[in-house]
């Protein structure tokens, strides 16, 4: 089965039919929202001496491929032997799903950890205080369940295995022009090349009972070199937060929000999140899943609203720290008072944060 996901249209693009279409037909009035955020596993907060942790190693990801999901949302549909395309701008990008199934957005944790451990080597290394680090990794099970922020029972450990099965046989061909710039202005990688989210793997221990206790992953090159081949890392930081969103359609929302509204706002059709999730589902459907998130709005360091464009409904994305400051200066009320007057929202979020940065200069705190 493939399933194409098209060209990202902008909010105010036509989305022929999509106006008067069901699918984006306004919110019905539901219950009280459901939290996007479980509840952290027991002694989560507790250091362990010997497990470093997503504190002690900042949790990171891979820019390249945070505004599409190379991945399934769904803990359901395995969609094994599936194929999405998604047409972009400057490119496309595909994904393979192998025998074993799509990997899911929780298994792809594991590449966030290996990303995050290489990434922070690789810092170390241009600091003069580390050695190179090499494309292979080498997690214990329990220093994976501590740093995901998973319990640590036996299913939890078992499904470590399967999760890697599916990392290896799901590939990706990220074909991107690199002398257009992506979605927030920077230049992206052209890998023609199917490369697995993770090369290979390998035990390397296991206890008494036959359980894994460690494993070996090897980093794919294109992942690898986005670490190491640059003057620095071309990687993301991601929320500690984030490995307790619950829903697959809430983390897929997160890495768009931290991709493309960075410090500040984004404006991102619905129309566009659909075709960016690689969804089986309805329209109709993932538009109900995402309100429901737009509603709870608990999702780390960013607030979600909704708003109603010329063509359809609008994910507007911003950072909580940039809207507080916007707030304290006066310069919120300024934002709004600009798309009021009909100046386009990137604009006016771009005006607003000059403003602020006048007030703060010139000692005011606003009007």
């Amino acid at each position: 089965m493939i399933k194409k996901s098209g060209p990202k249209p902008t909010g105010e693009e036509s989305l022929e039919g999509d106006l008067f279409d069901s699918a984006w037909s306004e919110p019905e009035q539901t219950a009280a929202p459901t939290s996007n955020i479980r509840t952290p596993p027991p002694g989560d907060s507790q250091p362990d001496f010997f497990v470093p942790t997503l504190y002690d190693v900042g949790t990171r990801d891979s820019r390249s491929i945070m505004d599409v999901a190379v991945f399934r949302l769904s803990k359901r549909d395995k969609r094994a032997g599936e194929l999405i395309r998604y047409e972009l701008p400057d490119g496309y990008v595909e994904v393979s799903a192998g025998p074993y199934g799509m990997a899911s957005i929780w298994d792809y944790d594991l590449v966030l950890m290996m990303v995050s451990h290489m990434t922070e080597a690789m810092n170390l290394y241009r600091e003069g205080k580390g050695k190179k680090p090499t494309r292979i990794y080498r997690p214990h099970v329990k220093s994976i369940l501590k740093f995901c922020r998973r319990g640590d029972g036996g299913r939890q450990a078992d499904e470590i295995e399967a999760a890697l099965d599916r990392l290896l046989t799901t590939t990706i061909k990220n074909v991107r022009n690199r002398n257009q710039p992506s979605d927030d202005g920077q230049d992206m990688l052209d890998n023609k090349k199917s490369q697995g989210l993770i090369s290979s793997y390998g035990i390397k221990s296991r206890n008494k009972s036959g359980k894994i206790e460690q494993v070996e992953i090897e980093a794919p090159e294109w992942l690898f070199n986005e670490i190491t081949a640059g003057k620095r890392p071309d990687v993301l930081t991601v929320h500690p937060e984030y490995f307790l969103i619950e829903p697959g359609i809430g983390r897929f929302i997160y890495r768009v929000a931290r991709r493309a509204a960075g410090k500040d706002q984004a404006v991102w059709a619905f129309q566009t999140l659909y075709q960016r999730s690689g969804s089986t589902g309805t329209r109709k459907k993932f538009t109900e899943n995402l309100r429901k998130v737009i509603a709870a709005n608990d999702l780390p360091e960013y607030q979600l609203e909704e708003e109603q464009g010329q063509s359809g409904p609008l994910l507007v994305m911003t950072h909580r720290a940039w809207l507080a400051e916007l707030d304290g200066l006066g310069a919120l009320e300024y934002l709004e008072q600009l798309i009021a007057d009909g100046m386009d929202r990137s604009a006016a979020a771009k005006e607003a944060r000059s403003y602020a940065r006048r007030l703060r200069q010139n000692g005011d705190s606003g009007p």
